[in-house]
């Protein structure tokens, strides 16, 4: 990388890394036994957001994130932080574990891994 014609170098042990969150990136947002978010309801809520967008589709990383493994080791990232999305784990706020939302976390951070990315879900 350079600036104003020096090279800029990142000391040794730096983490190249991506972030993002779940309700931007995810969509799936009634996939699956997920239950509704805030985001969810506020976005579903007409005259809430001015031109009617929700997250309901966002990036479709919940259907592509093996593509989205491959391009984040195709940018040489060594990172990842996500957000986990709570209604996904835990569809009524408490109770029982839904089953299908865990496999996809469980999946994702075994890809990362698999990937040589280290993942940091928040």
């Amino acid at each position: 990388m350079t600036t104003a014609g020096r090279i800029l170098e990142f000391p040794a042990g730096f983490t190249w890394g991506a972030a993002t969150s779940s309700y931007q990136i995810e969509g799936a947002w009634n996939a699956d036994g997920k239950g509704e978010s805030i985001w969810d309801r506020f976005a579903h809520t007409p005259g809430r957001i001015l031109d009617g967008s929700t997250g309901d589709v966002a990036c479709d990383h919940y259907d592509r994130w093996q593509d989205d493994i491959a391009l984040m080791a195709e940018l040489g990232l060594t990172a990842y932080r996500f957000s986990i999305n709570w209604p996904r784990i835990l569809p009524a706020g408490r109770g029982p574990i839904n089953e299908a939302g865990l496999a996809f976390y469980s999946d994702l951070v075994d890809g990362l891994l698999a990937a040589d990315i280290e993942p940091f879900p928040t």
